[in-house]
């Protein structure tokens, strides 16, 4: 194992530890649910926006799953609590887009800061709908935040093409 793969390993078990985020959002503006069919994870995050309606000023999950799917909403609450929301748009291109590269090319790593470490993950398809489950249901808050709606949780199964 290279040192840098090692290094990233280590960074998914801290993160899936530490769980930034994780816990139920008073008052938020949007919540979404995801579950992963294939592996039982599943994820609500709920986010609140700032006055102007432009970032997020407050994001929260809860979750129970794998450790790459709670290491990944974690990585994803640091990057994207703070942002606006073009900002976040950019982080979940940039995110797919690594998740989708099955290991090849270089990412983003200024962009997606501790994300980075699961590029690796890309290699092993079973493990990628694990680490874009907390994007895709980001990517529906801020949807459903926009529209005005509030997204509310459901129980279907996610319909995530990744």
């Amino acid at each position: 194992m290279s040192d840098l793969s090692g290094l990233y390993q280590e960074l998914i078990l801290d993160h899936s530890r530490r769980r930034l985020g994780d816990g139920e959002l008073a008052e938020p503006h949007a919540t979404h649910h995801e579950l992963n069919p294939t592996c039982g994870d599943e994820i609500t995050m709920g986010i609140r926006l700032d006055a102007s309606g432009t970032a997020i000023e407050a994001i929260g999950w809860t979750g129970d799953g794998c450790s790459i799917s709670m290491a990944s909403a974690s990585a994803l609450t640091e990057l994207a609590a703070g942002a606006d929301l073009d900002r976040v748009r950019q982080l979940v291109d940039a995110f797919r887009t690594m998740m989708r590269s099955q290991g090849a090319g270089e990412a983003d790593e200024e962009l997606l800061g501790d994300a980075i470490a699961f590029h690796g993950v890309s290699k092993y398809v079973m493990r990628v709908k694990c680490a874009m489950l907390a994007w895709v249901a980001l990517e529906a808050c801020v949807a459903a935040a926009r529209a005005g709606t509030r997204g509310e949780p459901d129980s279907h199964p996610s319909t995530t093409q990744e």
